[in-house]
């Protein structure tokens, strides 16, 4: 008894702690509230939009709702299990080093991890969409009671998962090595999840019936799937499911105690050294000044900044799934077949510099002195811009080639690349103004997946939205020909683009001088 009642009181202080980290993160600062109110009605629709959703279920055949259950049920638990690692460094509660100079023991750290980890407007909500399988799935009053066990040991199965593989992944997500094998494995999942996509829209055969009952038969016997099936079932071998599927929630807690033992006295590998700084090749060939010195910094962040990384496997990823869905359609292929893909790559490429300040951080104020006018600031961005091309130029004639192949005419090739490079020169320029505009932090401690400080969210996604919207308004004159079929139109895409460019970087050198101390200070929170 004495046991029982120091691990509800180690619950009630870890929940306690969380709802105060929350509530003290938010305290004075606007952004951050707004981030929050937008995060917490996020939850609040997606909590009654899943439940409404998932009961509906219910309409379907027998069979089918069951299938559907398993699936969404395993896809919970899978979520779970990789969107924390996405955030880890932006929930503190998830890195057990930060505890480990508390007085405390595994058990009860394991007790606190575990309530803070069901403590939220995301992890509730989570639960209420669990809640409609019982809706969805359950036949009668055995199916019920049998449900809603069920569904919280589905939500523990979740929450233990997520829990065990953060924790045992904690000291590799630490090192900048972890967060890039984490970015290149993140960008292969995405692309796996559209498998099943490109292979119907490339005519093989299978139809979303087919497909459903073979997954729903393979997944019936891992966890998730038990807990799906006890709740259909309703009687006994529901029961004999859900001690089943307890104990495997069981055997995830021990693991997890044994793994988080081994985690808090193991070295922090992220504090050791780097070793030498190797000058890159390409260094030789840059310009003197201010211009190239600014060029050969920004490729050195390319190539060891993990953030960056995602984003541009992000662009190559998404526009190599495009190109492959237009090429598998059965309807006539169009320029627009090659182009697309192309301009979407160069969208998402160039979206990059609508926060070209954030990644200096703090350093940004040897910047800062250094300006003496608004040339300088120009100049600088001049060379964040021209570091981007060096490799966004060649990646979308890559892309523009192999789009062009596989809409089946290679000469689509060249207005499709000079259509992506002019639609890259419009976003930089956009980017310049926006930079000067809507700076915001991203700290150095956050992993491949963060493009913002916790609590500026909202400015990043606002940053974000106005960047596409500019952007795609002022490409509209470019790219709707060439899509359309025009193709001459794309040799007038790389003057319009640098044009655009030259005067974003004119606009924000103007803006963008008078307002130093105000962006220095944005990129330089603490988050």
């Amino acid at each position: 008894m004495a046991r029982l009642g120091g691990d509800a009181a180690m619950t009630t202080l870890f929940v306690r702690l969380k709802l105060r980290l929350i509530l003290g993160n938010l305290r004075g600062d606007v952004a951050k509230q707004v981030g929050f109110i937008f995060s917490v009605l996020a939850a609040i629709g997606c909590a009654l939009g899943g439940f409404t959703l998932f009961s509906l279920v219910r309409l379907a055949a027998p069979d089918t709702a069951l299938n559907v259950g398993i699936v969404l049920f395993t896809a919970f638990t899978v979520g779970w299990v990789l969107v924390p690692l996405m955030i880890f460094g932006v929930d503190e509660t998830l890195d057990p080093s930060r505890l480990a100079l508390f007085p405390l023991t595994t058990r009860q750290l394991t007790v606190g991890m575990f309530a803070a980890s069901a403590t939220g407007p995301w992890p509730l909500a989570s639960l209420v969409v669990l809640a409609g399988g019982v809706v969805g799935l359950a036949g009668g009053v055995g199916g019920v009671l049998i449900g809603l066990v069920a569904v919280v040991l589905q939500f523990a199965l979740c929450l233990v998962a997520s829990r065990v593989v953060t924790t045992a992944l904690s000291g590799a997500l630490r090192s900048r090595r972890g967060r890039d094998v984490l970015a290149v494995a993140a960008v292969g999942v995405v692309l796996l999840s559209q498998l099943p996509n490109l292979l119907l829209n490339r005519g093989l055969p299978g139809d979303l019936s087919t497909l459903l009952s073979s997954t729903g038969e393979v997944l019936r016997w891992a966890p998730p799937g038990l807990a799906a099936h006890a709740i259909a079932d309703g009687g006994l071998v529901g029961v004999a499911e859900l001690v089943v599927l307890a104990g495997v929630v069981a055997l995830l807690a021990w693991l997890w105690i044994v793994v988080l033992r081994r985690a808090l006295v193991t070295p922090d590998a992220s504090n050791q050294g780097g070793g030498t700084v190797r000058r890159s090749w390409i260094d030789r060939f840059l310009p003197q000044g201010q211009l190239g010195g600014v060029v050969a910094k920004e490729l050195k962040y390319a190539r060891r900044e993990p953030r960056g990384r995602v984003a541009w496997l992000t662009a190559v990823v998404v526009s190599g799934i495009i190109m492959f869905t237009l090429s598998g359609n059965a309807g006539p292929a169009g320029l627009y077949s090659a182009a697309g893909p192309a301009c979407l790559a160069a969208l998402l490429i160039g979206i990059q510099a609508c926060n070209s300040f954030g990644i200096d951080g703090r350093s940004l104020w040897m910047n800062a002195v250094a300006f003496s006018s608004d040339r300088d600031l120009r100049t600088d961005l001049a060379g964040r811009h021209l570091a981007m091309a060096v490799i966004a130029v060649p990646v979308l004639g890559v892309i523009s080639v192999a789009a062009a192949l596989l809409a089946g005419n290679a000469a689509w090739a060249v207005p499709a690349a000079l259509t992506a490079w002019g639609l890259l020169g419009v976003a930089l320029g956009v980017g310049a103004v926006a930079s000067v505009i809507l700076p915001y932090t991203m700290p150095e401690r956050l992993n491949a997946f963060s493009g913002a400080a916790p609590g500026q969210g909202a400015l990043a996604f606002a940053s974000s939205s106005l960047g596409f919207l500019m952007t795609g308004t002022l490409a509209l004159p470019i790219v709707l020909p060439v899509l359309l079929g025009i193709a001459w139109v794309g040799v007038l895409a790389v003057p319009y683009g640098l044009l655009v460019a030259w005067a974003g970087r004119k606009v924000a050198g103007m803006v963008g001088f008078a307002r130093l101390p105000s962006i220095l200070a944005a990129v330089s929170r603490t988050g």
